[in-house]
């Protein structure tokens, strides 16, 4: 794995059991975790989690997040609501490094009903140990959060 970051991690009440093994996985890979919720297993809308994940992306409490719910439709388009966000749904590996390569992610969903643990887990490793290319990418990468350049 990589070199150890703080990550928050967030979910809705579909993803909670995923939440909780990912969360896990990554105390023990090195990573210092911050659990934003929920605790428990009743029903929540997820945009709360997701603004609250987007909120410590931004601000730099955090290095990375990594928002969850059933789909990750729904909790990727809260975060991404924040413009210093750059949250990438996945579902393979792949897609994951190139959020980090071309598009400077800084926050990865993953839909709990649609991706299996150990995909999920797949996705996470590629996604932390992806560095940015920087480059041509990066005047594009500037304008996700700043539409007028």
């Amino acid at each position: 794995m990589c070199e150890a970051m703080k990550i928050a991690i967030a979910s809705d009440h579909a993803a909670l059991e995923m939440k909780a093994d990912l969360r896990d996985w990554l105390i023990e890979e090195g990573h210092e975790v911050a659990d934003l919720g929920p605790d428990n297993s009743d029903s929540v809308d997820y945009p709360d989690f997701g603004y609250k994940l987007a909120s410590v992306v931004a601000d730099g409490t955090v290095t990375r997040g990594i928002a969850l719910c059933g789909s990750g439709l729904g909790i990727s388009m809260s975060v991404n609501r924040n413009p210093q966000v750059r949250c990438a749904l996945v579902s393979e590996p792949l897609s994951a490094a190139l959020s980090r390569e071309h598009n400077d992610a800084n926050c990865l969903a993953i839909g709990a009903r649609l991706t299996g643990l150990e995909m999920a887990k797949a996705c996470i490793a590629a996604f932390l140990e992806t560095s940015f290319a920087g480059g041509r990418h990066q005047r594009r990468v500037d304008k996700l959060s700043n539409p007028s350049l």
